[in-house]
């Protein structure tokens, strides 16, 4: 029997080379895999690619506001597992979307994303996951320190930050991301809003 699976971890865990891996293996064995991920997500443009270096071209970018059922249904209903990349990126509805192709189409769904921000909050499309998901696995990564990593603190020009939108990509735009334990991301935390509060203390 299908299900949706979610698969959510911290910067770094491993997710794309894992949904990669789980492509090989299904084409291994001459099995169709429709590849997808948010078209918000440039980076790489029409390629998945992992930090080890691995990459693959996706079957189709996922538009803001698209019915991802009906490109299913219209396109590959003989597909034998449906992987999505970058999955915190998609619509609440789009999530629906990908429960609907496990429920009413009997292919499997398998996503990879961030369950949060940089700012420690849920992204839209990871939350909704976590409600309807029939499976949920955590990949674990550690911090610099050693502890397990959850956060996935942002940089700019190298200096941690908590402004901004909450989708800004990795390596455009001087940005960069750090996934980091409790302890290391609330130190920043910490010290950041301190050197934010002097400074429009000075203004």
């Amino acid at each position: 029997m299908a299900k949706l699976y979610f698969r959510h971890g911290a910067m770094n865990s491993g997710k794309t080379a894992l949904l990669l891996q789980v492509a090989h293996n299904y084409e291994e064995q001459g099995q169709k895999v429709i590849v997808l991920k948010p078209k918000i997500d440039t980076k790489g443009e029409e390629k998945i690619t992992s930090r080890i270096g691995l990459s693959r071209k996706v079957d189709h970018l996922i538009e803001d506001g698209e019915d991802i059922f009906l490109y299913v249904k219209d396109n590959h209903k003989d597909a034998a597992c449906v992987l999505v990349d970058e999955a915190q990126f998609i619509e609440r509805k789009q999530a629906d979307d990908l429960l609907k192709i496990v429920v009413l189409l009997d292919i499997p769904v398998i996503c990879y994303g961030l369950r949060l921000d940089f700012k420690g909050n849920g992204f839209p499309g990871s939350t909704r996951l976590l409600e309807i998901a029939q499976s949920i696995e955590e990949l674990k990564t550690i911090c610099k320190c050693g502890r397990k990593a959850m956060f996935n603190a942002r940089f700019l020009d190298g200096e941690f930050t908590l402004d901004g939108d909450q989708v800004a990509i990795d390596g455009k735009d001087n940005v960069t991301y750090e996934a980091l334990c409790h302890y290391c991301y609330y130190d920043k935390k910490i010290e950041y809003e301190g050197k934010k509060l002097v400074k429009n203390r000075n203004c």
